[in-house]
């Protein structure tokens, strides 16, 4: 990179690379994200993925609660997803008695709708 900036380069060369590396780099960060769906019996989070029959019934946090959540109410035993300047939360607590899981807890921009869904798939089974 340091090469680059000392290279002699014309200025609207200079300006064309740096937008063709700055929407590349988005590009990649949007690609990369963590992806949250409901595949008919499966909640999928990220790469991992549960069947909704382990799953007990999602609470939506939000605001102080979810703030609690992502830091003091966290337990050592809980798998997380948790993404910095996302507001919501979802806590599932997990049913299935031989998974030393307690409960999965990962962030969600419409974590309304991502318990709503978890929900609907459970009522499908």
């Amino acid at each position: 990179m340091a090469a680059i900036v000392f290279a002699p380069v014309d200025g609207t060369w200079a300006l064309v690379i740096g937008l063709i590396v700055g929407i590349a780099i988005v590009v990649a960060l949007i690609a990369s994200a963590p992806r949250l769906r409901v595949d008919g019996t499966q909640l999928r989070v990220g790469r991992a993925h549960i069947d909704v029959s382990y799953l007990g019934t999602p609470e939506v946090l939000t605001g102080d609660e979810a703030r609690a959540a992502r830091g003091r109410d966290l337990s050592p035993n809980d798998w997380h997803l948790l993404r910095g300047g996302i507001d919501g939360v979802v806590r599932v607590p997990l049913t299935d008695e031989n998974d030393p899981t307690t409960r999965w807890v990962f962030s969600s921009r419409t974590p309304e709708r991502v318990a709503a869904m978890i929900t609907r798939a459970q009522r499908g089974r």
